[in-house]
């Protein structure tokens, strides 16, 4: 994604952490009360970054405008072509920020989401216990092995003398 702005990352990232396309979780996070609290503080920051990229994008073309090919900005212009440089680098300073951050709730996510391995695993061994594991056809099922005896072995049984 080379010319990916911030925003189609943000999204890009949200989308595939989350596995539905974006204007399903902007529905999602905005019911109340909230199911995800991270999807919804994603959404909100994307949000602004919305806002963000869009001021990267006017002041970009303010910028393409008064440096154009052949065009020599006047004395009087030096002030607006400055004031348009610090307002790019400080909206693409906030485009970065919002992004970091949602990297960092993408991440809290995949640490708070459950692992599905151990609870397949704890079924799988719940399952073959039952017995009712799926054996493969015309072989019979395994005969349970007794179970370990614990501590020390009972006194034969007969007449005390």
């Amino acid at each position: 994604m080379p010319n990916a702005t911030m925003l189609d990352q943000a999204t890009a990232m949200i989308e595939k952490t989350w596995g539905r396309p974006i204007e399903t979780l902007e529905v999602l996070a905005n019911r109340r009360p909230c199911e995800d609290p991270l999807l919804r503080s994603a959404i909100h920051i994307r949000t602004a970054l919305v806002i963000t990229d869009n001021a990267v994008a006017v002041h970009q073309d303010r910028l393409h405008a008064l440096t154009r090919h052949g065009h020599v900005p006047a004395f009087w212009e030096m002030d607006r072509l400055t004031g348009a440089a610090a307002d790019l680098r400080v909206a693409h300073a906030e485009s970065q920020a919002y992004l970091q951050s949602i990297r960092r709730v993408v991440e809290a996510h995949e640490t708070t989401a459950p692992d599905p391995a151990p609870a397949v695993r704890l079924a799988q061994a719940a399952v073959a216990r039952s017995g009712h594991a799926p054996h493969a056809p015309g072989t019979a099922p395994d005969q349970p092995s007794p179970s370990a005896a614990t501590g020390p072995p009972a006194p034969p049984a007969g007449p005390r003398r």
